[in-house]
């Protein structure tokens, strides 16, 4: 059998990927620019964390069923209209403001409406890969889906605080235009319309499909122990932002400032992802998400240290480094070992088995900020994740996440039972199995995705968690 061309020679892939960097680049511009915006109109951060946990309920809300029509329907469409819907609504956004007419009504409409659309987009897009790109180079794949959003994560946050200086409207003019660059990628790379079984599965109900996924997925103790360590590292990882922003405004950082502060997480998860294979091997995934999460922990503590304004970037640079080893490792296991037909329910319902707590963050991130101070809640979020991840550390099942995948069963305990088709998801997350936690957005449309990020997944640090694209 002929070797496949490298996968720098992969158009569809390519289309894909390229389309991506450049929407996740303008969404990390609003990831910074919509709380700013929000705070500038209400001049409450717990009106903009209330904002943030509106876009991540309704698109966990929306997920389960998104899932199962992304495993039924055209995931071509799917993901051209999710496109459309995001760069309208940001367009649309970006006209009230400048007509200085902007309300907070408008922001939690286009919340709503991006919240929507990124939870079809994420798993169309999650089953398109795997359909557009051989077995033998998702490793590959994923590690250049990785570098994708940590550089967006690294170059947007500085330009984002830049622009919004500049004019607010700016950020969400380049947002909407890079919607629009990723619609055309996305109809360039021909993405395969939907799965050969895809006719099979319309013969059963919404409810079923969601429960086979759900049994499938309950048969993973060792799954299961991360989901629930992911379940609080996404809510401190979404409750993270707007203390950041109110530390380095409190210590005399200015937009700019605070975009640099927030690059630094670019900045250690693009590093990460040049060494994520070695970091990968070092310890099984269990332990590796045990020990992901623990920095992340004793990092949003350190971040709370009177040092500058600038002082932050330290922290947050630290704990992405390692955070892609996990994801990549994760994310391979998934697409792997998941029947395609189940790819899109899966993504969607470890997202939610996740995230679940995640709408939360925002708005407790805003009012700690508001009511204890910046310092305070940064203390309090870091000190709780760290307590959990003690607690974790006691779980047989996540230690005996270990990847093995002999017979196409799980080497953790509970997972002797072969899934659909007769695989084992092994350790990994869903979908786009994630290992690590968010740094959740709480502004309305700066969802960075996986389409990456993303969001993806159980947990993802550094980038919104949820609607990852």
């Amino acid at each position: 059998m002929s070797e496949p061309p490298p996968l720098r020679r992969n158009f569809r892939f390519q289309m894909l990927w390229i389309g991506a960097a450049t929407s996740e680049l303008g969404s990390t511009l609003t990831w910074l620019a919509l709380p700013l915006l929000i705070l500038a109109v209400t001049g409450s951060a717990a009106l903009a964390g209330l904002v943030g946990a509106c876009r991540i309920a309704t698109n966990l809300l929306i997920s389960l069923p998104a899932g199962v029509w992304a495993d039924r329907w055209d995931r071509r469409r799917i993901m051209l209209v999710s496109e459309a819907v995001r760069c309208l609504s940001m367009a649309a956004l970006a006209v009230v403001v400048f007509a200085d007419r902007v309300e907070l009504w408008h922001i939690v409409a286009v919340a709503v409406a991006n919240g929507t659309a990124d939870a079809f987009f994420r798993p169309a897009r999650d089953t398109a890969i795997r359909t557009v790109v051989p077995a033998e180079q998702l490793s590959l794949a994923y590690a250049q889906e990785e570098a994708r959003g940590h550089a967006a994560s690294l170059a947007g946050p500085p330009l984002g605080g830049l622009l919004f200086g500049l004019g607010r409207v700016f950020p969400f003019v380049v947002d909407a235009i890079t919607y629009l660059i990723s619609l055309v990628a996305v109809a360039l790379a021909r993405v395969p319309r939907r799965s050969e079984d895809s006719t099979r599965s319309r013969k059963s109900g919404m409810g079923a499909d969601i429960a086979e996924a759900g049994r499938w997925l309950w048969r993973r103790s060792g799954l299961r122990a991360a989901l629930a360590l992911s379940l609080i590292a996404n809510l401190v990882a979404n409750a993270l932002l707007l203390p950041v922003i109110v530390l380095v405004g409190d210590r005399g950082g200015d937009p700019a400032i605070t975009g640099v502060v927030l690059a630094g997480m670019g900045l250690g998860g693009l590093l990460g992802a040049a060494v994520s294979a070695r970091i990968g091997a070092l310890l099984p995934p269990g332990r590796l998400i045990l020990a992901v999460v623990g920095l992340f922990a004793l990092a949003v503590c350190a971040i709370a240290l009177p040092l500058g304004p600038y002082w932050p970037v330290v922290p947050l640079f630290s704990a992405m480094v390692a955070t892609p080893a996990a994801n990549v490792v994760l994310r391979v296991l998934v697409a792997t070992l998941v029947p395609e037909a189940m790819m899109g329910r899966m993504t969607s319902l470890i997202t939610v088995a996740s995230m679940g707590l995640a709408p939360l963050g925002p708005l407790l991130g805003g009012v700690l900020a508001e009511y204890v101070g910046s310092t305070g809640a940064l203390l309090l979020l870091g000190g709780g994740l760290a307590a959990c991840c003690a607690l974790a550390a006691g779980s047989p099942a996540l230690h005996a996440l270990t990847g093995a995948v002999a017979d196409g069963r799980d080497s953790g305990p509970g997972g002797t039972d072969p899934g659909p088709g007769g695989t084992d998801s092994g350790p990994g997350g869903g979908g786009s199995g994630s290992a690590v936690a968010g740094s959740g957005s709480s502004g309305a449309g700066s969802g960075s995705s996986d389409e990456g990020s993303g969001a993806s997944g159980a947990v993802e640090l550094g980038r919104e968690a949820v609607g990852e694209r």
